[in-house]
């Protein structure tokens, strides 16, 4: 920086300003002195008008001056001193054009203004004045030299043999006003200009920056953001509603709304209804719809016209799926509780019917038919023994007891149970775990919980079919999914509960204890389609943090 003149030494924008300077200065030049040329060549003029060969000298000193002064440019990284040698060089160059064209009578002394508007726009204002006197000094010494006849003649060169006192006064008096007065108009309307561009250029930096961080807040809202014109069309969205509807900008614009907001009233002559908390559905690109909440905001322009609707919403998917399970978990543990007491009082006096009878069984007087009635019973009561066992364990499980273990020997072992199994005979079983890898959780448990799951998925095949039991390490996950008829929508939400079962023989506490054991570990139990073709349940247990 140089006296407040921004980007005076090292602003990229005004070296390329400087160059435009010099070129169209050596433009101006060849036109003026080309034709002064071209005008003597058609026929000498009356007047007095210097020998072409003086300035044939002339133009090839600006052209030599001017690739210099390119040359230079291109290697100096500050600016100032180049300027001022280049006005300095112009101030001469001019004196000495009007000496040989006539002096007083010269008709380029308007040369001096075109340098005087160019310090304008290089230098400060200061050196604009100062650029004004040295014109004015270099013409009036000129004029005054020529009026006493101490003006040295050039072969080849002529001027009038005398000058009037008045001429040379007024000639002074006119240009030398006319240097001062274009010096402050000049510098007046650059000052101006220069503080328009620094206001410009804030201006746009401010916007950039506006423009960037509203762009940074649209691109990391975790919200959808939708706007709608008058007529009900989407007009613009964000990144996280195009990953929402499974669509991006231009294939929802101009779109109605009402196609993936269903429950949002389109609008009737340009009016809208506001809502400022609200649920409905969201309809994506390929007809899937999931649970959103929404509010919606008037658009108006900056005269406060209407212009459309903003609506914000997000994505309730997981938030639904936290209170059902929380309502899953409060159910359970309802039943659980009221079912625990009950379950001890049923046990005493069932062991008590169970003992009685095997004494009864080992009577004498008892006959053969006796005998199969009570051993029926017994049988009967061992059952029951062991559904109360069940569900105790289910209604208060156990705390499991974490440690490192490795999934692919655990699933090793269930593979082994398979293999002895006669429910899985015509089940065709495919295990996949990474070896070496390491989880944390109770391994027994967690095998129980796998047991119930392959169990359920055998019952689930009675002709046969195919399993899979597999553990992805990089989300800590459990799976086991079938080739079976799957599980209906209607029934994804009970099947974890105790005691609903759709077998003949099932007790309904399978599903619901490995619930139990998953949300003890602190994971999750989904239930979604294998490719197989039935059902696949996935254990997601946390990680280690």
């Amino acid at each position: 920086m140089t006296h407040g003149l921004p980007g005076l030494n090292q602003d990229e924008g005004y070296r390329r300003l400087l160059q435009g300077y010099l070129a169209l200065r050596v433009l101006v030049l060849t036109l003026l002195l080309g034709g002064t040329l071209l005008y003597q060549v058609k026929g000498r003029p009356p007047g007095h008008w210097p020998d072409p060969q003086y300035l044939y000298s002339l133009i090839a000193a600006s052209y030599l001056q001017a690739l210099l002064s390119l040359l230079a440019l291109r290697w100096l990284r500050r600016f100032r001193g180049l300027v001022q040698v280049q006005i300095a060089w112009d101030l001469l160059f001019i004196t000495a054009i009007l000496y040989l064209t006539g002096g007083i009578d010269s008709p380029f002394p308007f040369l001096f203004l075109l340098v005087i508007l160019s310090a304008a726009l290089l230098l400060t204002r200061r050196d604009v004045l100062i650029v004004a006197a040295a014109a004015a000094i270099l013409y009036g010494s000129l004029v005054d030299l020529q009026y006493f006849g101490f003006l040295p003649v050039l072969p080849g060169i002529s001027f009038v043999e005398r000058v009037a006192p008045y001429r040379a006064l007024y000639a002074v008096f006119v240009h030398v006003s006319a240097f001062f007065a274009m010096a402050m108009l000049a510098a007046s309307l650059v000052g101006r200009l220069r503080y328009s561009e620094v206001a410009r250029r804030q201006a746009e930096d401010d916007f950039a920056q506006l423009g960037l961080l509203n762009r940074t807040i649209l691109a990391n809202m975790p919200s959808g953001l939708m706007i709608i014109d008058l007529e009900g069309r989407v007009q613009s969205v964000n990144p996280a509603a195009e990953e929402m509807l499974g669509v991006t900008l231009e294939q929802l614009k101009d779109h109605p709304a009402g196609r993936f907001f269903p429950a949002l009233e389109v609008p009737q002559e340009g009016r809208f209804r506001l809502v400022e908390r609200a649920e409905g559905t969201l309809c994506n690109g390929s007809g899937l719809t999931r649970p959103i909440g929404y509010n919606t905001s008037l658009v108006n322009d900056p005269d406060g016209k209407l212009r459309g609707l903003l609506v914000t919403f997000q994505d309730l998917s997981r938030l639904k799926e936290m209170e059902e399970r929380l309502k899953r978990a409060d159910r359970l543990a309802a039943v659980g509780h009221l079912a625990a007491g009950m379950a001890h009082e049923i046990r005493n006096p069932l062991a008590s019917i169970s003992g009685s009878v095997q004494l009864l069984s080992e009577s004498l007087a008892a006959g053969e038919e006796d005998r199969h009635l009570l051993a029926i019973v017994v049988r009967e009561a061992d059952r029951l023994n062991k559904l109360l066992s069940d569900f105790l364990q289910f209604a208060r499980p156990v705390r499991p007891d974490q440690a490192p273990f490795e999934p692919a020997a655990m699933l090793d072992d269930l593979q082994g149970l398979v293999g002895g199994d006669p429910r899985f005979t015509h089940i065709t079983l495919q295990v996949d775990a990474p070896c070496g890898e390491v989880l944390l959780g109770d391994r027994r448990q967690l095998q129980q919980a796998l047991w119930n799951l392959l169990i359920n998925a055998a019952e689930a095949m009675p002709s046969g079919g195919a399993l899979r039991l597999a553990y992805e390490p990089q989300t800590q996950s459990l799976i086991v999914e079938d080739s079976g008829h799957g599980v209906a929508d209607a029934l994804r939400e009970k099947i974890f509960d105790p005691f609903f079962t759709t077998k003949d023989h099932g007790t309904g506490l399978g599903l619901a204890t490995v619930y139990a054991i998953v949300t003890a570990h602190g994971g999750t139990l989904d239930l979604g389609t294998s490719p197989l073709g039935g059902a696949k349940f996935i254990i997601r247990l946390k990680a280690e943090g």
